[in-house]
């Protein structure tokens, strides 16, 4: 029976410095994604207060605005990645989903109302639906299988990188700016565009191998059973693993819980994001040349410890070491799903497989997310990381199962 991918470790010269064999593609996407996440979290983080405090929503409306927004983007993603399949152009669709994210920052700071900030969130999630599967598709495109671990790495921590220093500024300009959340926000609108403009001049699609000028087939049924699978139990992991790892929101309220003053509170997700770029591409590179088991276990072990800790947390410092086990464990295993899924679906369908990976993440997410709130109100916030650490544990179980299976 087919599994994940064999153990045996690639080549110990395969790639010692691995980026530099990387095309500038790589380097693009990786850079396009940065901007775009500068922007993107810059508003994100500010959005939620702005929206109780200057526009008067409910905690009940914002979640419900965050929910739909983040369905909108699952759902886009499979479709979107068997668009760029039936196409056979990856970098037209990836752009326009760039772009519909860009031309939406400006709505923000200009809303007068929850219903400017629904619109603009729902817009925004399409176009991270949109250009989600096609992107991660184009790394594969781009890169030969030895060093596929290192692209997807590399372009991870860039994104990171991204998400990293958008919170940052934002807590810089909202000093600046003595807390001015609009024109704090109308400062995001520039990395945006500056992300579109970077990947429309400098992304040159590579020819691939079924480019033969006639489109495929639009995702069909026929087209899912073509998976093999290897890609089903990829599939099904990486929803088990979000199932373990809800939303990053549960950080930020554990921080709030165990009595870390407000103004410090972004620190979390600071903390968590310069872990995860810092790690991303050192384990993706790694992923080129020892066993993807082995680096998805240790991945399920940094995140149990991550759950455990944070279950357990009485003070701000102990939420911060569960924030950084947190973004370690993003960094050894995000990346590295990906280059299982760009190993293992076929090359006509990687758009495809993309799109489905994401959307049943997404849709684990969203899953996740309704549990942990639940367990959290029925039995406080122990509960809610105590479920996730067995989660954990179950996606380890499973994969050691699956070590028991080879391709014939």
């Amino acid at each position: 029976m087919d599994s994940l991918p064999a153990d045996s470790p690639r080549s110990p010269g395969a790639a010692p410095a691995a980026w530099r064999a990387l095309p500038a593609g790589i380097w693009v996407l990786g850079f396009g994604s940065l901007f775009m996440d500068v922007s993107s979290e810059l508003i994100h983080s500010l959005l939620p207060v702005f929206m109780v405090t200057t526009l008067g929503a409910s905690m009940v409306t914002v979640g419900m605005i965050e929910g739909a927004a983040e369905a909108t983007a699952a759902i886009m993603k499979v479709f979107s990645g068997a668009l760029s399949d039936h196409l056979g152009k990856r970098k037209h669709v990836m752009v326009l989903g760039y772009a519909l994210a860009a031309f939406t920052k400006p709505i923000f700071p200009l809303a007068r109302s929850v219903g400017w900030v629904f619109v603009a969130r729902f817009v925004d999630r399409i176009g991270k639906g949109i250009r989600g599967a096609p992107r991660d598709a184009l790394v594969a495109d781009f890169t030969p299988p030895q060093v596929r671990g290192a692209a997807y790495g590399l372009r991870q921590a860039l994104d990171s990188a991204g998400a990293l220093t958008g919170p940052l500024l934002a807590v810089g300009l909202m000093i600046w700016f003595a807390n001015d959340i609009r024109t704090v926000m109308w400062i995001a609108v520039a990395p945006a565009f500056i992300a579109v403009a970077l990947l429309l001049v400098y992304v040159r699609e590579p020819e691939r191998a079924n480019a033969d000028g006639a489109a495929t087939t639009l995702l069909t049924i026929a087209d899912a059973r073509r998976l093999p699978l290897r890609y089903w139990l990829v599939v099904l992991l990486g929803g088990v693993l979000t199932l373990a790892r809800f939303s990053e929101a549960f950080l930020v309220l554990r921080a709030q819980n165990v009595g870390l003053a407000l103004s410090y509170i972004p620190l979390v997700m600071i903390v968590m994001n310069l872990l995860y770029a810092g790690a991303a591409y050192p384990a993706g590179a790694a992923a080129d040349r020892v066993s993807p088991r082995t680096l998805l276990f240790l991945g399920l072990v940094l995140l149990m410890a991550a759950d455990v800790a944070l279950a357990f947390a009485t003070s701000p410092p102990i939420v911060f070491a569960g924030a950084a086990m947190w973004g370690l464990h993003m960094a050894f295993t995000q990346g590295l799903l990906s280059k299982l899924v760009a190993d293992i679906a076929p090359a006509e369908l990687l758009g495809t497989g993309f799109g489905i990976f994401n959307l049943v993440s997404g849709v684990a997410l969203l899953l996740a997310s309704v549990i942990a709130g639940s367990l959290w109100s029925a039995f406080g916030a122990a509960s809610t990381f105590l479920a996730g650490a067995v989660f954990a544990a179950a996606a380890a179980v499973g994969l050691f199962a699956a070590a028991r299976y080879r391709k014939p």
